[in-house]
Formats: structure tokens, C-alpha cells, sequence
């Protein structure tokens, strides 16, 4: 759907006299013009994240509609700007894809213990509610029908999967692999795991996963993709603000303890 906004559809204004004058070239033509691009980018600015809002709150299932409601602009905006869902999606999964690495390198970079850096992670990403926005497809529990976990203990991963870092599984239990490009989701083109800024994230959160794991304060069979799953899972959408708040703080202290490994 392409729907012309009037402000572009037309190359002439009319001047306060009733005349028609030109909107290109000349000092004159470069004043009329310049609010449109303003007006064009708070119009962008309102998309991006009234689509945040809605695929936060309701998925990325969410149609275009409800977004430029939620933008109070006409949806020919959002289409303007976004020719498919598919390109909004990405821009918006990309965005709280690099938002999750800066929170992960932030941790990494500012906390000295690794068990501290793990769950300052976990708590500002939850927090942040980025993890209701991962990129479509990342992540995907599959279930091994190989009840000893294949001969070289890789889980009887097919060569040349994509495997997240570190992954560790328990025979006959379910795991949490990287999608491919080729078996994402329909509706998810170009948001799988090949994807440079899913990549780097899954890269950083593996360093702070490998260190609390080699200082014992991590149970040995987690794996980043499990961590990635707290994320996504400890910010429920609640339509109280505060409700909200108390409830992924109250579960993310659960998984979290969860998470931490016990003594002998």
C-alpha cells in the first residue's frame, strides 16, 4: 500500500494571496521546503516508536494499522517510510539488537565480577524491555532425538548449523539453537542468525556467559541462548506501568536464581 501524503504530492504551494508559487530552487523555495523535512523526520520519529510499542506489546505479528495509530499519522506514512512490514521489523530488531549489545559490553566493562556483570546484564535489559523485540527467529527449541547427545557430545548437531556459543544441552531435553537464514520464519527475511548485529550481540553475551561459567557462579549446562530466553521472557507487557515493574523484577529474581550454579 502506498498512500500520498498531501505535503508531497504536490510540487507548488499556495502563497497567502491566493497565487501559486513555486517550492524548488532559490532562497525562497529552500524556506518553504525546509519544514517538510522537519515535519518528515518527527513523522519518522513517531513511527519508529509507536512500532516499538506495539511490537513490544503485542509482537511482531502486529499489522502496520496499528502502528500508525499508535503514531497518529495515515498508514501511506508508515509505508512511506517502511514499504513492507518486513523493513520495519528489521529496523526495529536492529535497533534492540545493538541496544542489547551496548548493555552487554556496558556490563562487561563495569563490573568486575562476573556473577555482577551477568546479572547487571539480565536486569537493564529486562528492564529496557528490549528483549520482547529480538530480532524473529533467533531463537527456536528443538527437541534432540538422539537421547545421548550424538557421539561427539555437540548434541548431534547437523555440520554446518549455526550453533549458539558455549551451548550446552541434557540428553532427550529440549534445546535452544540459532535459526538459520533458510528456516527462519516466514515474515522474518534478513533478521536471522547470520545477521551482523545478531551476531555481535550473541558474541559479547557469550564472554559474559563463559566468565561467570569459569568462576563457578553459573550452572555449567546454561547456554547464551538461555540467557537470551530470560530476556525475552522476564519483561511481561502488563497494562500498568507499575504492575509491570514489580512483576519482571519479582520473576527475573526467580530465573536468576535459577541461573546461579550450587554447592557440591
Amino acid at each position: 500500500m502506498h498512500v500520498q501524503d498531501s505535503h508531497w504530492s504536490s510540487a507548488s504551494t499556495v502563497a497567502p494571496g491566493g497565487a501559486m508559487s513555486a517550492a524548488t530552487g532559490g532562497a525562497r523555495g529552500e524556506s518553504r521546503t525546509a519544514p517538510l523535512r522537519v515535519d518528515a523526520q518527527r513523522n519518522l520519529e513517531h513511527v519508529l516508536r509507536a512500532a516499538r510499542e506495539v511490537f513490544g506489546e503485542l509482537g511482531y505479528g502486529a499489522p502496520m494499522e496499528d502502528v500508525a495509530r499508535r503514531a497518529r499519522v495515515g498508514v501511506g506514512t508508515v509505508y512511506r517510510r517502511f514499504p513492507s512490514k518486513d523493513v520495519l521489523v528489521r529496523r526495529i530488531a536492529e535497533e534492540e539488537t545493538a541496544r542489547l549489545t551496548d548493555q552487554a559490553r556496558a556490563a562487561l566493562g563495569q563490573e568486575d565480577e562476573p556473577w555482577s556483570a551477568l546479572s547487571r546484564f539480565l536486569r537493564t535489559s529486562v528492564a529496557s524491555g528490549a528483549g520482547r523485540l529480538l530480532p524473529p527467529g533467533v531463537l527456536r527449541v528443538e527437541v534432540s532425538d538422539d537421547g545421548d547427545g550424538g557421539a561427539d557430545g555437540d548434541g548431534g548437531a547437523v555440520a554446518g548449523e549455526p550453533r549458539v556459543p558455549q551451548q550446552r544441552i541434557q540428553p532427550g531435553s529440549g534445546e535452544l539453537r540459532l535459526v538459520s537464514e533458510g528456516s527462519a520464519p516466514v515474515g522474518a527475511s534478513g533478521t536471522g542468525a547470520h545477521d551482523d548485529g545478531a551476531a555481535a550481540l550473541l558474541e559479547v553475551v557469550g564472554r559474559l556467559v563463559e566468565r561467570a561459567r569459569s568462576a563457578g557462579e553459573l550452572r555449567p549446562d546454561v547456554s547464551v541462548s538461555d540467557v537470551l530466553l530470560v530476556i525475552a521472557t522476564a519483561a511481561p507487557s502488563l497494562p500498568d506501568a507499575a504492575q509491570q515493574a514489580a512483576a519482571s523484577s519479582r520473576l527475573l529474581d526467580i530465573l536468576l536464581d535459577g541461573l546461579r550454579s550450587r554447592p557440591a
